[in-house]
């Protein structure tokens, strides 16, 4: 007995191109792969070429394209499957080059070019695109046409990325596509087409779960159940495969009735959206947010705090920002998940637990308004968050280590409304605290308590913890760290601290040690925002 190291499956019902499918896989095929073919309910026609590595099954009534995947699958003793439609062509070589850059814990697809099977040829020599059969439809002429094969690969387009948006409807992902890098890259979501996997990952993930009925959802569910069992999905583009669509209908239509279709939505609605399926590892949200896929509006889950503590917001404003600004950070920050405690100088009846208070802007308002939060909150950790900065979701997952420190997230970009932006290293900005509440709720106080006897004074700085230059009754340390992907800090003419472009602006260099300019598309974790963020 033969000893295969791939098996291919195809699920095939009123399917005229089957065969050719088939003769097209044992040209390319380059290592010991076999095809399993299962006829769902109608012989083929022309039919399968004889072949020791074609074994074909037929239903004389169809049992639905998941279950015929599933019957092909239980004849495989393969390490790995590969299940594809009975209308596509193929790369030479396309087996071996898969499997030799396939992880067990992976599901891989090849490159997706467009295939062009076949013309309506009149006896007049005009031809029309595949489609629907008919007469022949130049001007004046209305005679019959006949098939003509071509089986063409056409070069463009080149698919390799792809979503599903908030319905479980297969997208095409260009602003994801722009972003990948190399031969092997990561895709949301599959084309549901083609995909290959271990054998044992098809049986544990239930990857064609005949719940969904017959077919439909297919991309979704095997993309679904990789990433959220903590695999992943590449496209591996050293390779192509070219699929036949059959979108126009008549006699050219999909091969399974359609309101089967509906059944497989619904299904995978209540397992996805609902988050039902026991076997995940991840919640939906969390792939939502790996790929910042658009049409959705996910609330992020902060990473756990050791020992049961717990996290909070603290925001406050002075309400003087560009509104388009304003709105855009708070609905960033609503995102993350975490409980919010916001000062004002003017009512916020939307965003968070809001204080109000009818003060004039000022530094010691700023102070008493980051108190007020403070007091408010019940968190055992705060983050301090400011109206005009765009906080990363990375930037929630630190954790302080020492209660009587105040940590400086200094990943950083200062933004300016061009699309300039700067980094500098080192830039410890309030903004960008994290610390134990009841550390700052004192410093505060004693904050407070000195601008109130002794006025504000320039020297005594922003920061906590970053000098001694004023002797508050306690004295409190600070530490650097640095998010996975930085927050943009959105520079506009109402910032109450100065504004510095040039190096020459600095009177101490050392504040302007790693000057860097780039602009915001080019930032890791924002390319995809651009201009937007700000």
């Amino acid at each position: 007995m033969t000893r295969y190291d791939l098996s291919i499956l195809i699920p095939s019902r009123n399917e005229m191109f089957l065969a050719r499918t088939i003769e097209d896989l044992l040209q390319n095929i380059r290592g010991k792969t076999e095809i399993i073919a299962v006829l769902d309910g109608q012989w083929a026609d022309p039919g399968i070429p004889d072949h020791k590595d074609v074994t074909v099954i037929y239903h004389s009534e169809s049992i639905g394209q998941r279950a015929a995947t599933n019957e092909a699958a239980r004849l495989s003793r393969a390490k790995y499957v590969m299940k594809v439609d009975a209308h596509c062509a193929f790369d030479e070589g396309f087996d071996v080059k898969l499997m030799a850059d396939m992880q067990d814990n992976w599901t891989m697809a090849p490159t997706m070019r467009n295939l062009h099977a076949f013309n309506w040829v009149c006896p007049d020599g005009h031809t029309r695109y595949q489609g629907p059969s008919g007469p022949c439809a130049e001007a004046g002429c209305g005679k019959e046409t006949v098939r003509d094969v071509v089986w063409i690969a056409k070069k463009s387009p080149q698919s390799t990325s792809y979503r599903f948006d908030k319905d479980l409807h297969f997208q095409y992902f260009g602003e994801y596509k722009k972003k990948q890098e190399g031969q092997l890259v990561e895709s949301m979501s599959l084309q549901g087409s083609f995909f290959l996997m271990t054998r044992e990952k098809y049986w544990s993930l239930n990857i064609c779960d005949e719940g969904h009925g017959s077919w439909g959802q297919q991309g979704t569910e095997v993309a679904c159940k990789t990433w959220l069992s903590g695999g992943r999905v590449v496209i591996n583009k050293n390779t192509w495969y070219a699929h036949m669509f059959r979108t126009q209908g008549g006699d050219f239509g999909f091969p399974y009735p359609n309101p089967g279709v509906q059944q497989a939505r619904d299904y995978s609605k209540k397992l996805w959206l609902e988050n039902n399926w026991p076997k995940a590892i991840h919640k939906l949200d969390w792939l939502i947010k790996k790929f910042d896929a658009p049409d959705w509006d996910i609330t992020s889950e902060p990473a756990p705090v050791p020992g049961g503590l717990t996290k909070g917001i603290i925001f406050y404003t002075d309400n003087r920002l560009n509104l388009k600004i304003a709105h855009r950070v708070q609905r960033q920050l609503n995102r993350i998940g975490l409980p919010i405690v916001s000062t004002s100088l003017k009512p916020m009846i939307s965003f968070g637990q809001n204080i109000h208070m009818p003060l004039e802007r000022g530094h010691l308002t700023m102070f008493k308004q980051i108190l007020a939060a403070l007091e408010a909150s019940t968190a055992d950790i705060v983050y301090f968050c400011e109206h005009d900065v765009m906080y990363h979701p990375s930037h929630f997952d630190f954790v302080p280590e020492n209660a009587d420190t105040f940590y400086y997230n200094t990943n950083v970009w200062k933004v300016r409304d061009d699309n300039l932006a700067l980094w500098v290293d080192n830039c410890r900005q309030v903004s960008g605290i994290c610390v134990y509440r009841t550390t700052a709720i004192q410093h505060y106080r004693e904050r407070i308590a000195y601008v109130e006897e002794h006025g504000f004074q320039r020297k005594m700085g922003f920061e906590p913890g970053t000098h001694g230059r004023v002797a508050f009754p306690t004295r409190y340390t600070s530490a650097a760290w640095l998010s996975q992907y930085p927050n943009l800090d959105i520079r506009h003419t109402n910032n109450l601290t100065a504004n510095r472009w040039s190096p020459d602006l600095f009177r101490d260099k050392k504040n302007c040690q790693g000057w860097t300019e780039t602009t915001v598309d080019k930032i890791a974790g924002w390319t995809e925002m651009g201009t937007k963020s700000c």
